[in-house]
């Protein structure tokens, strides 16, 4: 399901990036410093780009909440698996999300530490580029939404509005990236701890 939830997050923002592009181009057609009130093809594609952009938001707020929840599922499984590798309390798989500073790096120690709990004894190692790249497409994503939300506030030319559209299309198109590398993640990483399980529940 969640991997169903984080390829439907990847087309929403997919979307809202080609609604942003195409409102782009046609604000492109107007003098840099007039308002961007234009005609009935501009009115539309605003109306698109707003309603795809909520759409968007929506998809990445289920996602986040459901990738926690099986952060957690995979952590019960770890405990069961590897229990003394597991460096946080689970209660820092919801306030390492939250708290600033900290949400840069104990998520990713989390996914660290579960991904060597997958692994056979004798080759248990946290960290693996796929990871990496993960967590630099997370961040990234999430970096350059906030920075487009603080452009948003004030705009009234259309060059501003289109430098923000602008920054809309590369966010959206980060959050493609981070999508597709989480269901990446997801698949692995679940195979691998419910692989691990099934000989500890038969020693148990």
């Amino acid at each position: 399901m969640l991997c169903a939830v984080l390829g439907a997050c990847a087309l929403a923002n997919a979307a809202a990036g080609v609604a942003a592009w195409h409102r782009y181009q046609l604000l492109g057609a107007l003098p840099g410093g007039q308002a961007p009130d234009g005609g009935e093809a501009l009115l539309r594609a605003e109306m698109w780009f707003g309603n795809l952009t909520g759409w968007r938001n929506a998809a990445v707020v289920v996602s986040v909440v459901l990738f926690i929840a099986w952060l957690m599922s995979m952590r019960r499984i770890a405990d069961e698996v590897w229990p003394e590798g597991q460096r946080r309390n689970p209660a820092w798989l919801i306030l390492g999300w939250l708290i600033p500073v900290v949400n840069l790096f104990v998520p990713k120690m989390f996914v660290n530490d579960l991904w060597a709990g997958g692994l056979q004894a004798r080759s248990r190692k946290r960290g693996h580029p796929l990871l990496t790249l993960w967590w630099i497409a997370v961040l990234v994503a999430f970096g350059t939404s906030g920075a487009t939300l603080d452009r948003a506030r004030g705009t009234a030319h259309v060059a501003e509005v289109r430098d923000r559209l602008w920054q809309v299309v590369q966010s959206d198109g980060f959050f493609v990236i981070a999508a597709a590398l989480s269901i990446a993640v997801v698949w692995r990483l679940s195979t691998m701890l419910e692989g691990a399980e099934r000989p500890a529940l038969s020693q148990a």
